[in-house]
């Protein structure tokens, strides 16, 4: 049975839906991997336009699969090499949006983290709870948390592992927006169609400025920024999008 399931429930979207209900979809190596070769092929496939990342109605990912994890030596961990899998995740050109239900908890909140929208259900939580079982977020739960809620919301997290209900995580900066538990999903898809109706050139340029000037001075991301709107305006869709606009009549972008 594949661990994480790929549909495309209308035109350029994908679903990509973790499938382990069983086991709370807690992330071993088969679904790493097979997340990983699925956000691959996505990236770079023309007809998709947004990701909708879920694990379900019930839960997100509860964490690693700590059984599989217990008796792991630190040089078997490292040869693992599992962060080359996670950044495949990361490296997605197409914007991801997550839609939590019920836990995302350790490894399931660094996956949501990976996303670029986070859509959460009332009875969402997020929580970093490794410091619990001895160890520590191992795939950007320090870094990202920190860089999405500042240092003393992240360390109340990573430091005691108490997880955050949906409605303190927007609060924090954690998640894009909450909706009923019922509407997660339809809301997730309502934002990728929303996205994918837009100029695929703009869009990738956008997620792309605002990932890499999170990290640089405020003169290096504002020169990023500068350098890839110009940019735009050798595509057809900036010329196609301006003169909608002027004769007041819908865009048709094709990505050129």
């Amino acid at each position: 049975m594949n661990e994480v399931l790929l549909s495309f429930p209308e035109p350029r979207i994908a679903l990509v839906t973790l499938n382990r209900e069983a086991a709370r979809n807690a992330l071993n190596d088969a679904v790493r991997t097979q997340l990983a070769e699925i956000f691959g092929s996505l990236s770079g496939n023309g007809d998709v336009r947004c990701v909708v990342l879920t694990g379900g109605r019930s839960v997100f990912a509860a964490g690693a699969d700590i059984k599989a994890l217990a008796e792991t030596g630190a040089i078997e961990l490292m040869l693992r090499a599992n962060h080359r899998l996670w950044q495949a995740i990361a490296a997605c050109g197409k914007p991801v949006v997550a839609a939590v239900n019920g836990p995302a908890w350790g490894g399931g909140c660094e996956l949501a983290m990976h996303a670029d929208l986070i859509v959460a259900g009332e009875s969402a939580s997020f929580a970093q709870p490794e410091v619990k079982v001895g160890i520590m977020p191992g795939a950007g739960g320090t870094q990202r948390l920190t860089r999405a809620v500042g240092k003393f919301k992240a360390l109340r997290m990573l430091l005691t592992g108490q997880p955050v209900n949906a409605v303190e995580a927007e609060c924090m900066g954690l998640v894009s927006e909450v909706v009923a538990d019922d509407r997660v999903l339809a809301r997730a898809l309502d934002l990728a169609r929303d996205i994918a109706a837009m100029p695929p050139l703009a869009v990738a340029q956008i997620k792309e400025v605002v990932l890499a000037g999170q990290d640089a001075s405020l003169d290096a991301a504002l020169m990023l920024e500068r350098k890839a709107f110009q940019l735009l305006f050798a595509s057809a869709d900036q010329k196609e999008g301006m003169r909608a606009f002027i004769e007041k009549r819908p865009a048709e972008f094709k990505g050129v």
